[in-house]
């Protein structure tokens, strides 16, 4: 049976978000959480070799009914046409939308409807964290406002993405006007469901314009068993796997320095760049960082202040490049990789690390900014980074005066810009993170 998007009742949608969210009615959006109901496929493979050229094949369909939250301009006038479906994180146990807490800027300054979806189990039926936070979570199903959801496991995770996605057309169709460009998107545990989608189920579906695949790991995630959840306790130590290169359409992967040599072991999977794929590195950023988590920080109780890296506005980048590029625009720019040797990153003499995708906390620096924390820190802690400030001396040895590291960082702002990696919308915001009060104590 076809997909059907109801509206549920109002109330708390529960989305995990620590920072807040932009002003969506003051923004001209309207939010609407829906329920999702019909059937969706399973897939089974022979093989599911390690250059992402899988075969996959249906195994057999099922019931579901998940949960939906859609954000959209009010007037259609508005509405650029684009519609992002954010594949929602469930390593907490449940459902968070770490994406949209990097890229709601550019989604609602360009007019475009972002979509969350429920795909996991756990997400619905509740589960053990996977970073270690807290009791295991009851679910969506664990509230009386959800009663009528219903997962049957994650084998069926890719067939609900894709069905949600298809109905969320045909409603923006009627509401707003046509989808002209559909865009899978996902952060940690969903990039490693997208990573699956994109290699077996999109060559069957075709369902998606581009992906933006954020921090994953070397491996992907399993096709999965009906009735189960996944566990990326087992899976993430998988075989290394390639996003595959004969895919008709565009793919960028945004990757942290936390996700190619910590415990997500991305860097046996790296791949250079083709026709269809693009791999952006950045330096000096973690798997999650200040500009996700805001004010909670102080809750994650780690040894080190978290990553202060900028991020957030290489992925706004990442998503205007994979729009005009599934739009028939030109491709992504291409990325200089980190600089990798026996396993760890090569730094620069303050600390840093080389190469990859430069931003102005590592060009014009004045901390030494990690994908990693101390030794044995908890998982969270490890996720987050570390943010550590250069020694006043060495501030001293780089800057004259704040006027000298203004004009250094406003430098680095513009190559950055030039290159590509962050927007000239996003040049006052930018500016307006130099660390000038840490230079003018330096220098006393």
């Amino acid at each position: 049976m076809a997909t059907t998007l109801t509206p549920l009742p109002p109330g708390d949608h529960g989305l995990l978000a620590a920072r807040p969210g932009p002003d969506l009615a003051a923004a001209g959006y309207a939010e609407t959480e829906l329920l999702a109901a019909g059937t969706a496929t399973s897939y089974r493979a022979d093989e599911l070799p390690g250059d992402g050229r899988w075969a996959l094949a249906e195994r057999d369909r099922a019931d579901f009914a998940t949960r939906v939250v859609l954000r959209a301009p009010a007037d259609p006038a508005a509405y650029s046409g684009t519609l992002l479906v954010e594949w929602l994180n469930v390593s907490s146990g449940i459902d968070a939308a770490p994406d949209w807490t990097y890229l709601a800027e550019e989604v609602l300054r360009r007019g475009h409807a972002w979509a969350g979806v429920s795909a996991q189990h756990i997400g619905v039926m509740g589960g053990v964290s996977a970073v270690g936070l807290g009791a295991p979570s009851a679910g969506l199903r664990g509230q009386e406002r959800y009663a009528a959801l219903h997962h049957p496991g994650d084998a069926y995770a890719y067939g609900i993405y894709s069905e949600v996605a298809g109905a969320l057309v045909e409603r923006l169709a009627a509401d707003l006007g046509e989808v002209s460009c559909l865009l899978a998107v996902g952060e940690s545990q969903s990039a490693y469901a997208l990573t699956s989608h994109a290699n077996g189920v999109q060559p069957l579906t075709g369902r998606f314009d581009g992906f933006l695949v954020h921090s994953r790991g070397g491996a992907a995630m399993p096709l999965g068993e009906p009735g189960e959840a996944v566990d990326i306790g087992v899976f993430r130590t998988h075989a290394p796997t390639r996003i595959r290169e004969d895919l008709d359409v565009p793919v960028v992967m945004v990757q942290t320095e936390t996700d190619l040599t910590g415990r997500l072991a991305y860097l046996p999977a790296r791949q250079p760049d083709s026709e269809r794929v693009r791999l952006w590195e950045v330096a000096g950023t973690a798997h999650a960082d200040k500009f996700q988590i805001g004010d909670f920080e102080e809750y994650l109780s780690c040894p080190r202040p978290v990553n202060r890296g900028q991020q957030a506005y290489v992925l706004r980048a990442a998503l205007r490049h994979l729009e005009a590029w599934a739009r028939g625009g030109p491709a992504a720019p291409r990325a200089e990789r980190l600089e990798v040797s026996d396993g760890r990153f090569v730094a620069d003499d303050l600390g840093n690390a080389c190469g990859g995708v430069r931003t102005p906390v590592v060009d014009a620096a004045v901390e030494v900014l990690s994908g990693d924390t101390e030794p044995g820190a908890p998982v969270i802690c490890e996720l987050f980074g570390s943010t550590v400030p250069l020694a006043a001396e060495r501030v001293r040895e780089r800057y004259a005066d704040p006027a000298a590291y203004l004009a250094a960082y406003e430098r680095a702002t513009d190559a950055a810009i030039a290159a590509g990696f962050v927007l000239a919308e996003d040049r006052a915001a930018v500016l307006a993170e130099a660390r000038t009060d840490l230079v003018a104590a330096a220098l006393g």
